[in-house]
């Protein structure tokens, strides 16, 4: 386990502290007990420390390697306007292969990711969406996907499809506003869509499909 670490990107906000904390630490600690990861029993108290001295929204990234290491870096955070909307663009250079392990776990290997990220130029579109082996869509390179369903509710990709369970899916699963469903690319031409993550919330997505 001395090739990756573990991440949580995480969201502060003054008087709340950190937005949906629980369930980050049960992803990290769910992670670290499958993935033989030590010092998760000190990220709690080393995040409380760190978090004590902050007063504006900040983007908080906690990183734990193999061996127990625990970094924590804060940075200055704007959230996104509420009417905002990313373009989106699909990967066609890589897929996702829907039965690899790691996809389960939020982790440093971002080879892939960055590979369909760098398919398409900054300007040309906010995020792009993996699809794995099957043509099913799995996820964006730093969000889950929710599609609209028609009856108040989304559906996003189930973990079976190769996605990771965000902490943002997990939220809206628990609160029974989203439901899990295999979502094909053409979904994303006929239904509205949201892309979100912890770190920004949902966000309006619209699809590109013009070279």
């Amino acid at each position: 386990m001395n090739g990756f670490s573990l991440i949580e990107t995480m969201r502060f906000e003054p008087g709340q502290g950190i937005v949906r904390q629980r369930l980050h630490m049960a992803r990290l600690a769910n992670s670290a007990r499958k993935l033989g990861f030590t010092g998760v029993e000190t990220a709690q108290a080393a995040l409380a420390d760190r978090l004590s001295i902050l007063a504006e929204p900040s983007r908080v990234r906690l990183e734990l390697s193999g061996d127990g290491k625990l970094d924590i870096t804060v940075a200055p955070f704007q959230p996104l306007p509420a009417d905002s909307v990313w373009t989106v663009r699909i990967a066609s250079s890589v897929r996702l292969s829907a039965r690899a392990p790691l996809l389960r776990h939020k982790t440093s290997l971002r080879g892939t990711y960055e590979t369909a990220r760098a398919e398409f130029s900054r300007a040309s579109c906010d995020e792009v969406i993996l699809l794995n082996e099957h043509g099913e869509v799995s996820e964006g390179t730093i969000t889950n996907l929710f599609v609209e369903a028609g009856d108040g509710t989304l559906v996003t990709p189930p973990l079976s499809s190769g996605c990771l369970a965000g902490v943002l899916r997990s939220a809206l699963l628990c609160q029974k506003k989203a439901r899990v469903g295999v979502v094909r690319p053409e979904t994303l031409e006929e239904r509205p869509f949201y892309i979100g993550n912890s770190l920004r919330g949902l966000i309006r997505g619209r699809l590109i499909t013009t070279s």
